[in-house]
């Protein structure tokens, strides 16, 4: 799982989506869940994270997250 410039791969899901109530991680609606991308690093995933965190700033319900693909995909390391 290294890339072509020898560096291992640390995938990192960014999405959102609008919530139910600003208590609780439940969205609105699934289908409407906004899929930013999937990025090699952590770095390039929260750039992506705070672009999309940015623009959507004004609908407090709005949020957008980074999952850890990496630790899912090898959960041991």
């Amino acid at each position: 799982m290294t890339g072509s410039s020898g560096k291992k791969q640390l995938l990192h899901l960014v999405f959102g989506g609008e919530l139910e109530s600003l208590d609780e991680i439940e969205f609105r609606d699934l289908k409407d869940l906004d899929i930013v991308g999937i990025y090699p690093d952590y770095a390039s995933a929260h750039v992506a994270w705070k672009a999309k965190a940015q623009q959507t700033v004004d609908n407090a319900h709005m949020r957008y997250f980074i999952v850890h693909m990496h630790r899912l995909l090898d959960p041991e390391n």
